[in-house]
């Protein structure tokens, strides 16, 4: 996601950060710390639209009388990709650098937007030894599991989209299931994760698993091909940023596609101008695990509301969840602060801890439980693009059938 002058995204969330901070100026201000991925090797496009969500989010707070009598949240923004090249190209002591800066020389309240599980352990560490509370907006299975009393999360991780998709298959009477992944954190745990579901599976099902080296890797045909010869059912595309694209594109070159399905394991379909730009045809049928979060879903809140309207106004597109997450994340701060006997990180996390929070579906609060610390994540649905330049507004909800609002569409058989 880029301006059109060719700004870096680094730069032009930085210019809308400015912009906001402008209509705030003279407030008393909170400061909020986003460290997310802002330039490659990450996912920049992920990085801006988390940044855009909290800004949302602080616009409604602004247009809602602010924080405890007018306070008013500001941002310090942090690339955690910013010192990769000059760490050995590892992303996490980046990440830790960019959040270490934000929240002991910033003095941030909060922290938002770790995005790649590839640094979300350490991050995490980090925080916990810091004492400063943080919002993860990624899918790692186990980092609010391991009861980090600083760590918070509202989105969906793979270990709830995991067995969804394997009973998905299943349920389409899938018995061989191709699966091609990274070799990132994401792409080992993702695979992992769906290895061992079906193996769990009460019907009998096979896998046939390939991995490849993210950051090597541009020609997946040969992979491809090896899938292909091995006749499966339904393929699993767990490419992350960049080869996600390149699988989709080449499985359709080598003649996978469309004649066998596909699905992914994270919603990145749902950036849908930069999905149908880049893939064009290749992309219906894709299946992917979601939330009900749409426009047009009967549930959304008042609060959802506001933001889908806002976003559509600012932006002109249609938010996808990853906005959506940093925007829950900010609204819910706001509403703890407004809990906490002061603002101070002990007193935000006590909030955190103790309160009930107004959300896009509805009331969210953080349990301590032993699957879900800190963890509140909205139901997982599975939805498939069924028509060209389709988006969150129209895609339909194909599974599970009791919150399903079209069939699945087969590849070859749409009806």
């Amino acid at each position: 996601m880029s301006s059109s002058s060719g700004n870096t995204a680094l730069e032009m969330v930085s210019e809308e950060v400015r912009s906001f901070a402008e209509s705030v100026q003279d407030a008393d201000k909170v400061t909020v710390g986003i460290v997310t991925p802002l330039s490659v090797p990450g996912d920049p496009t992920a990085g801006t639209l988390t940044v855009r969500g909290a800004l949302i989010g602080a616009e409604y707070v602004r247009d809602h009388g602010g924080i405890r009598g007018g306070q008013q949240f500001e941002f310090v923004v942090r690339d955690d990709q910013e010192t990769v090249a000059l760490d050995g190209g590892t992303m996490p002591r980046s990440a830790v650098g960019a959040m270490a800066k934000v929240a002991i020389v910033d003095r941030a309240l909060a922290i938002l937007g770790p995005w790649h599980l590839r640094y979300t352990e350490e991050v995490a560490e980090l925080a916990d030894r810091i004492g400063v509370p943080l919002f993860i907006e990624n899918a790692h299975p186990a980092v609010t599991a391991k009861k980090h009393r600083v760590v918070f999360r509202t989105f969906t991780s793979m270990a709830e989209r995991a067995p969804v998709l394997i009973r998905f298959a299943a349920d389409q009477g899938f018995k061989r299931v191709g699966l091609i992944h990274a070799n990132t954190v994401f792409g080992k745990i993702a695979a992992g994760l769906l290895k061992a579901e079906v193996e769990a599976a009460p019907e009998s099902m096979e896998l046939h698993s390939i991995e490849f080296d993210q950051e090597s890797t541009h020609d997946l045909r040969s992979e491809l091909r090896a899938i292909q010869q091995w006749k499966p059912d339904v393929v699993i595309n767990v490419g992350v940023v960049r080869t996600n694209h390149l699988i989709v594109r080449q499985a359709a070159e080598v003649g996978l596609l469309p004649d066998v399905p596909m699905l992914a394991p994270f919603q990145w379909p749902l950036r849908a101008p930069d999905y149908w730009k880049a893939l064009g045809e290749h992309g219906l049928h894709m299946v992917w695990p979601a939330t009900q979060f749409s426009p047009s879903w009967s549930g959304l809140t008042s609060i959802g509301r506001w933001f889908v309207d806002r976003y559509r106004t600012v932006y002109g597109t249609m938010p996808p969840d990853t906005a959506l997450n940093a925007f829950t994340d900010i609204t819910i701060i706001a509403q703890a602060l407004e809990k906490a006997e002061r603002v101070g990180r002990e007193e935000l996390i006590d909030a955190l801890e103790n309160g009930t929070f107004d959300t896009w579906r509805g009331p969210v609060s953080f349990q301590r439980g032993e699957t879900h610390w800190h963890h509140s994540p909205p139901p997982v649905v599975l939805q498939q693009y069924q028509e060209m330049d389709q988006d969150i507004s129209t895609v339909p909800i194909v599974y599970p059938p009791d919150l399903r609002t079209a069939a699945y569409a087969r590849p070859g058989n749409p009806s």
